[in-house]
Formats: structure tokens, sequence, C-alpha cells
């Protein structure tokens, strides 16, 4: 992914979301040649040249001030996480050790895998950097699959969303869940674009999937959070699951724990006890 080519994309694509009414400008004719505010009105409202941000939007951005940048999230009312976004594609710093990283394997910490198993009753598995699904303890693989059954290259959320016809039917809220994770992969692919496996990934999955090539041209980001869940399992049901994503602290800072919970007291509770008390032996596989 050239950044200059990423950057131009996603002003424009986040220029064209915006109308002059949603930035107390007037709209002058009925009839706009493109949609969302124009460059000159955009320029206006983060108080540059036209000039000047045009070359921005053609990707010329290594020598942008971070004022400029400034203003021109602003403009385009982008969130903090979609300010970072632009600040990596305009002034990239993937260093020699963050490259270095990049091609070794990421790794989860005895400790931490001590830790997953340690949480009994609460499903959780931690993503690191591609979504690659690294580790995860016996509720998490009751709840969403039997990752261990599964090849090495499959444990990877975007893989298991787009290529897994059942996830379809795990997932009750399937279309958020897809959006969800492109915005995080575009997040990534941001701060890593010089990643092969990334790079990988994503020409796999836009070749293979034609939902994840749409969404993934909308240039969409964020990061993981918390929220609700809708999961459909085959066994206990529908559940409705709270979700949370913590940042695990070390020397990896793309490593994502992921943890379910359930209201107490409500019907998913008690789905979750069921799964709970099963055997490891018989975990269920979603797919199946």
């Amino acid at each position: 992914m050239e950044p200059s080519a990423e950057l131009s994309e996603f002003l424009r694509s986040r220029r064209a979301r915006l109308k002059p009414q949603d930035v107390g400008l007037p709209e002058y004719g009925r009839h706009r040649r493109v949609p969302g505010l124009r460059r000159e009105e955009l320029a206006q409202l983060a108080g540059v040249s036209v000039a000047y941000y045009t070359r921005l939007e053609q990707g010329h951005g290594r020598n942008v001030s971070m004022e400029v940048l400034d203003a021109i999230a602003r403009a385009l009312r982008l969130s903090d996480t979609e300010r970072a976004h632009l600040t990596h594609l305009a002034k990239p710093t993937v260093k020699k050790r963050q490259r270095a990283a990049i091609a070794r394997p990421q790794r989860v910490r005895a400790s931490l895998t001590q830790l997953l198993d340690s949480m009994d009753g609460v499903p959780a598995f931690v993503l690191g950097r591609r979504l690659d699904i690294l580790a995860w303890n016996r509720m998490a693989r009751a709840l969403l699959g039997d990752f261990a059954a599964w090849e090495p290259a499959e444990r990877n959320m975007p893989r298991m969303v787009f290529l897994d016809p059942n996830a379809r039917d795990l997932y009750v809220d399937w279309e958020h869940k897809a959006v969800e994770v492109v915005s995080v992969l575009r997040l990534y692919a941001g701060c890593y674009p010089d990643d092969p496996q990334l790079l990988a990934l994503v020409g796999e999955l836009s070749v293979r999937s034609e939902e994840f090539r749409s969404l993934w041209a909308a240039h969409t980001v964020t990061d993981k959070g918390h929220g609700t869940k809708r999961l459909r399992h085959p066994l206990v049901g529908e559940l409705t699951l709270s979700y949370e994503s913590l940042k695990v602290a070390g020397d990896d800072p793309d490593l994502v724990l992921v943890t379910y919970h359930a209201e107490p007291g409500t019907a998913s509770a008690d789905a979750l006890r069921l799964l709970a008390g099963w055997g490891v032996d018989e975990t269920v596989d979603v797919r199946e």
C-alpha cells in the first residue's frame, strides 16, 4: 500500500462524506458535480490555499506541518482515530525497528496465556496486528469456534468473517461486524504500510470477497474498543454479550486482549454458564 495513494484516497473519501450544510457553508446550485465538499470549500474551512490542499490530496504530504494537518482534520470533522490515521499517512514514520518487528511472528507470553486459561466463564482471546487470533481460552473456543482445530492461516478474524460462510450465522449483525473488522484492518495498514503479510491478506480478501473489496474502498478506520455483540450459537441460541478490547502491556504494542461477558441475570448469562460447563473435548466448532 503506497502511503501517498492511501493519503489521497482517504482525504477524498472524508471530503465526499461532508455536505456544505454540515459545516455551515451555503450550498450554491442544485446540481453539484462532486459529492460532498469541493476542494475550495475544504481549503477555505482549513485556512489553507486551494493549491496547497490540492497537492496534499494528490499525496504530497511529507512536508506538511502538524498545524495544517490538525486544521484539515478539524475541517473534515475527523475522529481522534481518523486524525491519527491521517497523520500516519501524511508523515509515515516506520522505523527499522518496526520493520524488523513486522518480519517476526508475534508471540503471546506464557503469563498471558495462563491468564486466559484462568478466566473461567469469560470467553477471551488475543489479537495481533493483522487481526490474527494468536491465543484463546476454552470459553472462546466454545463460543466462537474451535481455533485449535483450524489451520494456522485460518486463525484470522477478517478471514473468518469474510471467507467462512458460517460467520454470517454466528454474528447476528454480520454487516456491522464486517465494517468493524475492515476499519480496524485499515488502521493497522496506515501504521504498517510495508507489512507484506498484511498486503497479501488484503489482496486475497479483495479477490475472494466483493463485500470486503467494497468496504476496503470506503476507507473507514476505527480502533478496537468496546460495545455489544449479538451472537447466534448453534447449541445455546442467541446471546447478547458485551465486549472489551484491552491493549496488552509489553514490548509488542499491537497485541489486544478481547473479552466477552453477559449482563448478570440474563438468558445470555445462563447460556454462557452452560458453555462453561462443557469439557474441552465437547467444544463445538460453530462452522459445522
